[in-house]
């Protein structure tokens, strides 16, 4: 169902992916958007246990395109290091590929607004995490998007490093 990367000897191992979900800020998710064209946004996002958690308004272009068509990817930048002198970069990336859906249960909403403010707001008191989330509650959506599928690649130059 998935295409096999070309160049295997580029391939991060799945322990590397993860750790680069659990440990990066941001990504770009990507959905079929209006006349079916494209749509990508950068989003912060929490990784779970093959679930990628991501908020957002209760209306919009990404909402709308999510509830069209549940497949999407997101795709994580770990490294992009330009090396103007061999006209290149040593990058390595992650893809996940998976469907998304809209927490409509409150308390699995909950859960993955906890998880999406324990991320980024790590040392914040419980109390006070809860009442930001309370505060913006009736106008927060919840994504959750399910991981069929996940790769990494590092450039050729890191992989010959290793």
């Amino acid at each position: 169902m998935f295409r096999e990367m070309r160049r295997n000897r580029q391939m991060l191992t799945q322990e590397e992916c993860i750790r680069i979900l659990e440990t990066d800020s941001s990504g770009v998710l990507a959905v079929l958007g209006d006349e079916d064209y494209p749509y990508t946004v950068p989003l912060s996002y929490v990784y779970d246990s093959q679930r990628l958690y991501f908020h957002c308004a209760l209306s919009g272009h990404k909402l709308d395109a999510v509830q069209k068509h549940d497949k999407a990817s997101f795709c994580v930048i770990h490294q992009d290091l330009i090396v103007p002198e061999e006209y290149t970069t040593h990058y390595q990336s992650v893809i996940a590929f998976g469907r998304v859906k809209i927490l409509q249960d409150e308390s699995e909403k909950w859960d993955a607004a906890v998880r999406l403010a324990r991320r980024y707001a790590p040392d914040d008191s419980d109390l006070n995490r809860e009442n930001v989330i309370k505060k913006s509650w009736n106008a927060l959506c919840m994504l959750e998007m399910t991981i069929e599928h996940l790769s990494g690649k590092r450039a050729k130059e890191l992989a010959d490093s290793l």
